[in-house]
């Protein structure tokens, strides 16, 4: 059985002009049509590289620390995967993960997860964990319960509760752990990252007990505008284009909600009781409403924190955008998102499941 939560929008969005969009479609721009929008420009790109991370992982071997570096940003080591990972792993992409980490958590009132988790469960399992955040506080919060997080890089602190455990391990990859071992598996926040999400699900499936929860939260690439603020040549409105053209080009899955990936995916790897939920999150601190302003402040935080960090791979490598391009599209991105006048989501989707008790 599940059930699907149609969300609206959670405050009214101010009445306003329809803000000049084309009447008709103009698809993906030109990576030469931001840099003809320099000189309206009054605020500089932060392209400031990253540096290598200082990890201490144990039982690691030195070639997980081999960073790769492109354009002065590192990334994770070929020893790690095999697998077309775009995200950097240095210290300007990991404070946009820390940032992330309390955006999700206002999203979600103040809770780390929605399952229906029972209080003596003994493991839990956090997939593609990144700094760890969420697994330390989980840890925290159920100091019985051993926490597992796994990551393809070693950039998680080693100052941890007793009952938490990082591990480098490609999710893409058979699972290391056992079957019907985990009380729960985690997911959050992976759009882009895999081209067959159901063999993930099916990893997970195959590691939880019979009755143990999985929760799955991700986002939508194409942000959504309900007031006609968002023209389709604006920065903000072609941030979907271009990863929807990526996803075209690499086979990844970007589109991770318009899809239906998520809850197809857990469907067909066997799940049952399954739960979706979708939440609108405002990219900018542009609602009237308290508490949507401060989700919205925190969002455009994260968003803005590392733009380049998700350009630099595939649009310099794939799309052959230009480094000069690039930069000033971050530029023109963040302009608008410090203006504040596109009222413009992204759209976060909740999928909780449960492995049948007769599995």
């Amino acid at each position: 059985m599940g059930s699907t939560d149609k969300t609206k929008p959670p405050t009214p969005s101010p009445a306003s002009p329809a803000g000049g969009e084309p009447s008709e479609p103009i698809g993906l721009l030109s990576g030469s049509h931001w840099v003809e929008q320099e000189a309206s420009l009054d605020d500089d790109a932060d392209s400031s590289v990253g540096s290598d991370v200082e990890s201490s992982t144990a039982s690691i071997s030195s070639s997980i620390l081999r960073y790769r570096t492109i354009k002065g940003r590192t990334y994770h080591s070929d020893a790690a995967t095999d697998q077309e990972y775009w995200g950097p792993n240095d210290e300007k992409a990991n404070e946009m993960l820390d940032i992330f980490h309390h955006v999700n958590t206002l999203m979600l009132d103040g809770k780390l997860y929605t399952a229906p988790l029972t209080d003596d469960i003994e493991n839990a399992l956090d997939v593609g964990t990144g700094t760890g955040l969420w697994a330390i506080d989980f840890a925290d919060e159920r100091p019985n319960c051993n926490v597992y997080g796994t990551d393809i890089s070693p950039i998680q602190p080693s100052w941890v509760p007793p009952n938490v455990q990082f591990d480098i391990d490609d999710a893409t990859k058979p699972w290391a752990y056992r079957e019907n071992f985990f009380d729960y598996v985690h997911i959050r926040w992976l759009t882009g990252v895999f081209k067959d999400w159901t063999a993930i699900y099916e990893e997970a499936y195959k590691v939880l007990k019979p009755g143990a929860w999985f929760e799955h939260v991700d986002v939508e690439v194409n942000p959504i505008c309900l007031d006609g603020t968002m023209p389709k040549n604006s920065a903000i409105h072609q941030w979907g284009e271009i990863w929807s053209e990526v996803g075209k080009k690499t086979g990844i899955i970007f589109n991770m909600i318009d899809s239906g990936v998520m809850e197809n995916g857990v469907k067909e790897a066997g799940f049952t009781n399954i739960q979706v939920k979708d939440i609108l999150a405002p990219c900018s601190g542009w609602p009237t409403d308290p508490k949507q302003k401060e989700l919205g402040f925190f969002s455009s935080c994260f968003l803005t924190q590392d733009v380049e960090g998700f350009l630099t791979y595939f649009l310099g490598h794939l799309m052959g955008w230009t480094d000069k391009e690039m930069a000033t599209y971050a530029t023109c991105l963040r302009k608008e998102y410090k203006e504040m006048k596109v009222h413009a989501y992204f759209k976060w989707r909740v999928v909780v499941a449960q492995k049948p008790l007769d599995a």
